[in-house]
């Protein structure tokens, strides 16, 4: 069975990984970074409001600033208005049947003037809003929608979150390969939102990126083959 699953990851490697194409925030469309076309545009480079990604390709050290918001990451200069307590969808490229594993979504409050000159680096800034693993032993996973047309997932900005402007990290963590570490494959992005309507929460039980994972987690070093449960990393949900 390690065999097999070896030569599958390979070819998954080789085959396709995946990011989060495009959204839809506060009822508008927005394009997400394009690695293959942004980092070539020149002066008619697209503004974004999701950072930079190099690719459609993993982080596998728990411990790199790499995990945060995807190697090479840089602050995008808009942001996209939504009311808290809506929902935000976001379209994913066709994600690989092999990669199973959770979909986890984080926040980070940014600074009164913006996220667009800011990164966390190593503070703990970071709460959870919404998380999905496996379905009890099954081969249904989190990831198993993202998995086909039209590769869609969403998450609900919490209502009573104090107003202002936040950075979303979102990933999806393929744990095919993942029975030892490093094996695990994380693959985050980061988008700016300009929260309005909100309440006065200020969450707390932040955590940082990298940080919040262990590589002896176990989330984090899984053998995704057997009928077990799964538990996800990192904090529990925030909820207002």
């Amino acid at each position: 069975m390690k065999v097999l699953a070896t030569l599958l990851a390979s070819v998954g490697l080789v085959a396709a990984h995946g990011y989060v194409d495009n959204a839809t925030i506060g009822g508008q469309y927005y394009q997400f970074y394009q690695p293959y076309m942004d980092p070539y545009m020149g002066n008619n480079k697209p503004q974004r409001v999701s950072r930079s990604i190099p690719g459609n390709g993993p982080v596998e050290n728990v411990a790199s600033i790499d995990v945060q918001c995807n190697a090479g990451s840089v602050p995008a200069p808009l942001h996209a208005p939504a009311a808290a307590g809506s929902t935000v969808t976001l379209h994913w490229t066709l994600w690989p049947d092999s990669h199973v594993g959770p979909v986890i979504t984080y926040m980070a409050r940014c600074p009164d003037t913006g996220c667009q000159n800011w990164s966390p680096g190593t503070s703990a800034v970071w709460f959870k809003v919404k998380q999905g693993g496996r379905d009890g032993t099954s081969n249904n996973w989190a990831a198993t929608p993202l998995m086909k047309s039209p590769a869609t997932y969403q998450y609900t900005i919490p209502s009573c979150l104090r107003s202002g402007y936040y950075l979303v990290r979102h990933e999806t963590i393929a744990l095919h390969a993942a029975w030892a570490y490093p094996g695990a494959q994380f693959y985050p992005g980061c988008h700016q939102l300009q929260v309005t309507g909100g309440g006065s929460a200020n969450p707390s039980n932040l955590v940082a990126f990298p940080g919040a994972y262990k590589s002896t987690d176990p989330g984090v070093t899984y053998d995704a083959y057997k009928a077990q449960p799964y538990t996800i990393p990192g904090p529990a949900v925030f909820t207002c």
